[in-house]
């Protein structure tokens, strides 16, 4: 059994004379001299705020009377504190187990100190830890940063993205901003499990948040006027077979662009499909139309790095 040692004045066993401040959990900065050593009346220094004392009992000195008052009352504090210190023996001896309560602290003890938290490392080698790669956790794969782009902590769909490091006002509309190339990955809808057609139904929509409105329904590139159809064919991606459907897109403003969607099987779960979505302004000589086969490429089961993603080569029935 044990009891905490109440928030109260107690003496300070490192300076005779003075009284400390216990909080409770801790001694603090406040001292005071000591009842018995004032031989006049004083307030005693609380803290701002501070609650009442509640420790062994003092008494102070009385405001009239002279010695013989002083010490009667000093007599009478040390009787009181004998007595406090027997009864809390007897009420604190040892219980069933055999165990006694700690004894209050004094203020030459240190002060209780909480232990440091212990904060559990990632562990060493993590994917997350690479600047030169993005990490999907949830679908399980990870792809290649190329040089010059970035990985933003937030994004407007919270999907897992990389992106070319500079921006530019959209030519659409000055109140928004947009950039030359942009790659995320994210998991199909519940219950699509044909690659071929998760890819040919998600093109419309990649397409559409890229150069037809953003989510605030800003017409950031005018709007898309047409679309030609570049490429639709199977693609293996990290050793799975998928599906890439490629488009050009023509905007009313700025020089359109090229979008892409790859699905395929996952590795991880119930092998939920995952879609990698591509974005490229169109005519910019650092963002060639070839670019979009390497990031494929680069694509690998998180913990593989032999898998081959075999873009462009021939899948089997």
């Amino acid at each position: 059994m044990s009891f905490a040692t109440p928030p109260g004045w107690y003496p300070d066993a490192g300076t005779p004379g003075t009284d400390r401040w216990w909080d409770g959990t801790a001694w603090t900065a406040h001292t005071r001299p000591s009842a018995a050593a004032h031989p006049a009346p004083y307030e005693p220094a609380h803290p701002p705020h501070a609650p009442q004392a509640f420790g062994p009992p003092t008494a102070p000195p009385s405001p009239r009377g002279g010695s013989r008052t002083r010490v009667v009352a000093i007599t009478l504090s040390g009787l009181l504190v004998l007595g406090a210190a027997v009864t809390a023996a007897v009420l604190l001896g040892p219980d069933d187990s055999g165990t006694r309560a700690a004894p209050g602290p004094t203020a030459s003890d240190p002060a209780p100190t909480a232990p440091a938290a212990s904060a559990t490392p990632s562990p060493e080698g993590s994917p997350d830890d690479d600047p030169g790669a993005l990490v999907d956790q949830l679908n399980g794969i990870t792809l290649t940063v190329p040089d010059g782009w970035e990985k933003p902590e937030n994004t407007s769909d919270d999907a897992p993205t990389i992106r070319t490091a500079i921006s530019y006002d959209c030519p659409g509309t000055s109140a928004s901003f947009c950039y030359r190339g942009t790659v995320s990955t994210r998991t199909a809808r519940a219950g699509q499990s044909d690659p071929k057609a998760i890819a040919e139904a998600d093109i419309t929509t990649a397409a559409d948040q890229a150069y037809e409105e953003d989510v605030l329904g800003r017409r950031t590139h005018g709007g898309i006027t047409s679309h030609q159809v570049l490429k639709a064919e199977p693609v293996a991606v990290a050793g799975r077979t998928g599906y890439l459907v490629r488009w050009r897109v023509v905007t009313a403003k700025g020089p359109g662009g090229v979008v892409q969607s790859v699905a395929f099987p996952s590795t991880v779960g119930s092998e939920t499909p995952v879609i990698v979505r591509y974005a490229f302004d169109a005519d910019r000589p650092e963002l060639p139309v070839s670019l979009t086969d390497t990031i494929t490429r680069s694509i690998r089961p998180i913990g593989d790095s032999a898998t081959s993603g075999g873009v462009g080569a021939s899948i089997g029935p």
